[in-house]
């Protein structure tokens, strides 16, 4: 037990799991690959997979730590969203109560996993008993907007994304509604930084699909360019006001990107964190009392 359990939720853009497991490899105790055994999204859309993957991920496996975990995930009774709580829910449980159980998409990937880890098993103590105190691990996201020539846009203020649990009680994607302990460590998240044909399969199969509006975006996505990106504003796709501005950096791949992308600019202030920490402490503690 308290063992440091990765899963990765793999579909249709599963071709960029290579970018995103070897991130977390070293650090991990096992990782599982939960795969639709019909190949078949949240939405119920039906996709392919190349068997080359499967080699590369074979190859890639030298100390024999990744599962692939086949189960039938898709209810056409339920929703994207509630199919996705329910897969994650699935996963959850082929990771073990007791152990940190961290759950990464194909294209979200830590700088810095190893740092994640640390800050992790500092807080072993809440996979005691986790079911009476459960907690959820944030860290922030540098959401990657969309590639130019040179570089890529990327929405200029992070925001915070759940991680990790002691325990899986997922309400909406991985959020369980409980306390959440913000650590400073960044994921670069392949938000929109793809094609249009990707994104329109994106935003059709994922588990937020009924709360967008397709082309309503992509009209304004198509007109941002590296000439004139500082000219828009609200950009978010569900709530527009959540990524106000878009920043530029150069880097034609994504090891490029991550090495030019300014860290310390971009990371919350200590103090920032520490008062969210803190005020979701107070928020639970009030909470207990209550029930109490």
């Amino acid at each position: 037990m308290k063992k440091i359990q990765v899963g990765f939720l793999m579909s249709y853009d599963y071709k960029l799991l290579k970018n995103s497991i070897p991130l977390v490899y070293n650090e991990a105790d096992s990782i599982i690959v939960a795969l639709d055994e019909n190949l078949r999204t949240w939405s119920g859309e039906k996709f392919e997979v190349d068997e080359s993957f499967f080699l590369w991920l074979k190859s890639f496996d030298t100390e024999k730590k990744i599962r692939i975990y086949r189960d039938d995930f898709f209810d056409s009774n339920l929703n994207a969203m509630e199919n996705e709580v329910k897969e994650r829910k699935m996963l959850a449980s082929q990771m073990g109560i007791g152990n940190w159980i961290i759950q990464i998409d194909s294209d979200e990937y830590f700088v810095n996993f190893k740092k994640f880890t640390e800050e992790l098993k500092l807080r072993n103590n809440y996979l005691n008993n986790p079911e009476k105190k459960q907690i959820q691990i944030a860290g922030y996201y540098v959401n990657l907007y969309k590639y130019t020539d040179d570089g890529i846009l990327y929405v200029s203020k992070p925001r915070n994304q759940k991680f990790a649990t002691n325990y899986p009680g997922y309400i909406t994607g991985r959020n369980t509604k409980e306390q959440v302990i913000y650590i400073p460590n960044i994921v670069i998240h392949e938000c929109l930084s793809r094609s249009e044909e990707e994104i329109r399969t994106k935003f059709t199969n994922w588990g937020h699909s009924h709360q967008v509006n397709i082309d309503e975006f992509l009209d304004k996505w198509r007109k941002i360019d590296q000439s004139n990106y500082d000219e828009f504003e609200n950009l978010f796709y569900l709530e527009p006001e959540k990524w106000k501005k878009l920043n530029y950096v150069e880097g034609g791949s994504i090891s490029e990107i991550s090495n030019n992308l300014n860290y310390r600019k971009l990371m919350p202030s200590k103090l920032y964190i520490l008062s969210k920490n803190f005020g979701q402490w107070f928020k639970f503690l009030l909470k207990q009392n209550l029930k109490t």
